[in-house]
């Protein structure tokens, strides 16, 4: 259990079972598909579509992909990661490629950037709203005057949030395309959050990370933050729990 600022350890959890208080913290670090938008539905369904498709098209008895293997995989994961991964689970090897690759390419970046073109479908065609208990917590801190990021493993962070309606409220945006430009590892490694904090001006000590993936809150145990939230949208609370969420809540809204 990391410190609070202003609490004991002892104290943190009991003092959480009901409203955080914000006082204590001088930043908010969002995770996107799944906290604050609900695409990580729209996520799953392409991941779906995709792995599917592919494996039927190999003809050598795969099992199919299923919901298990998008937590266990890849969840909360940078695009191409979570292509190797589930590929390494079912003893594939691909080439990697690049991620120039055409979406027919039979190489890990060329099914990651199929991936990527079923979900651009689905998100342009079908748009996408905010949670309305994670909109209600984001403009409580933007009235309040926290600072705010996205630290997201998708690069399709920034049109999701166009989409939304809602990209004023987050001046630092943390994709996957960014972490790439700069360098950084993905979840569940730490960097992402910590540049996110950095960019904000605020110590990781004094900042709160909100994540739904296990590679998530992973990453946020990992960076020593002030408060590590889950947010239990089917991963399950003892999942969140053991992989270092300080507090588990089914909706944001359980936070004001």
């Amino acid at each position: 259990m990391r410190h609070t600022v202003g609490l004991p350890a002892a104290e943190v959890r009991q003092t959480y079972l009901g409203r955080v208080d914000w006082t204590s913290y001088h930043a908010a670090l969002f995770d996107l598909d799944g906290v604050v938008t609900p695409t990580a539905e729209v996520h799953m369904r392409a991941w779906d579509v995709m792995f599917n498709d592919y494996l039927a098209s190999r003809g050598d008895g795969q099992p199919r992909y299923t919901d298990a293997d998008y937590f266990a995989y890849v969840d909360g994961k940078p695009r191409y990661d979570g292509v190797t991964s589930f590929l390494e689970s079912r003893g594939i090897e691909l080439p990697h490629g690049a991620p120039s690759d055409s979406p027919d390419a039979e190489t890990v970046c060329g099914l990651g950037n199929r991936k990527n073109d079923a979900f651009n479908q689905v998100l342009h065609s079908d748009g996408v709203e905010p949670y309305p208990g994670s909109l209600r917590l984001v403009q409580l801190l933007h009235e309040r005057g926290v600072p705010m990021a996205i630290v997201s493993s998708s690069r399709n962070a920034p049109d999701v949030l166009d989409v939304a309606g809602i990209a004023s409220y987050f001046p630092v945006v943390m994709h996957g395309g960014v972490a790439a430009e700069r360098g950084l590892a993905g979840k569940p490694a730490p960097d992402t959050f910590i540049a996110a904090a950095q960019d904000l001006g605020v110590a990781v000590e004094h900042s709160v990370v909100l994540e739904d993936a296990i590679s998530g809150v992973t990453a946020g145990h990992a960076g020593h933050f002030g408060l590590v939230i889950g947010v239990d949208r089917g991963v399950g609370a003892d999942a969140l729990t053991e992989a270092g969420a300080d507090l588990v809540v089914t909706d944001l809204e359980e936070l004001l």
